[in-house]
């Protein structure tokens, strides 16, 4: 199973603030367990929302607004894709990360094709892992 971790804004990162070097250096480390326990897929941070934007769908009309967005609570700073054997593995995992201060992580399941059922048709799979090998093959 696949479940995306999500690491919640703060006001330090809305601002731009890097982490403290210690805290950098744990993450890293903490990084390298989950790689060489084969569970880390994807991992980044994310610029404050003042370099980001949202955009709203209505029919066809597309309406932006410029960041930065006021609600920091509701707001991501970062996320990683992990790929574990159950939902109490990742949570086990979670405890482990070098989190203090009030960091708040929300840990959601990824869904997988078969949760869609009878949506899924043999095309519809066939396809999907068409895309999937040619994503693969992307340099880089």
């Amino acid at each position: 199973m696949r479940v995306m971790v999500l690491v919640k804004a703060s006001k330090d990162s809305e601002a731009g603030v890097m982490p403290d070097p210690d805290v950098f250096a744990k993450m890293g480390a903490y990084n390298e367990e989950l790689i060489k326990a084969g569970i880390l897929l994807a991992a980044e941070g994310l610029q404050p929302t003042s370099k980001g934007l949202r955009m709203r769908f209505s029919g066809s009309e597309r309406a932006i607004t410029d960041g930065p967005f006021a609600e920091t609570k509701e707001l991501l700073a970062g996320f990683w894709l992990w790929q574990v054997k159950s939902f109490d593995e990742a949570v086990e995992w979670l405890k482990r990360a070098p989190f203090d201060g009030g960091t708040e992580i929300e840990l959601r399941p990824v869904f997988e094709m078969e949760d869609f059922g009878e949506l899924v048709t043999p095309e519809r799979r066939e396809r999907k892992d068409n895309l999937r090998a040619e994503f693969e093959k992307r340099p880089g």
